[in-house]
């Protein structure tokens, strides 16, 4: 089973990373707590937002729910975080079929992206 979770976590890394990531222009720094519901379990969605979080220069964090979705909360450029979002819902193997999203106060002093067991 290890090497099979291996295999799949190493294809979610190259697929994030596959993400061609366009110039955004300067936009306003927010933090949304986002929650997608849908097939985002057991997909390795959490370690796909991760690694595009990262390469977007977001903080925050990413988390599953009891009820079968996934929450976050990100924190960047407004411009960033909607093309996460946008990159999430257009994966093959997830089927993110609601995205809700709340604004929330800046988090000052964060200064990383974290998945939360």
């Amino acid at each position: 089973m290890k090497a099979l979770k291996k295999l799949r976590d190493g294809y979610i890394i190259w697929h994030a990373n596959s993400f061609k990531i366009p110039t955004f222009p300067a936009s306003t720094q927010i933090r949304k707590r986002i929650i997608f519901s849908g097939k985002v379990q057991k997909v390795g969605f959490r370690l796909e937002v991760f690694h595009l979080a990262e390469r977007l220069n977001l903080t925050g964090w990413v988390k599953n729910l009891e009820d079968g979705s996934v929450e976050g909360e990100f924190q960047g450029d407004a411009s960033k975080i909607e093309f996460l979002v946008a990159c999430m819902k257009s994966l093959k193997r997830a089927s993110v079929r609601n995205v809700t999203a709340l604004e929330l106060p800046i988090y000052e002093g964060e200064k990383d992206f974290s998945v939360i067991k």
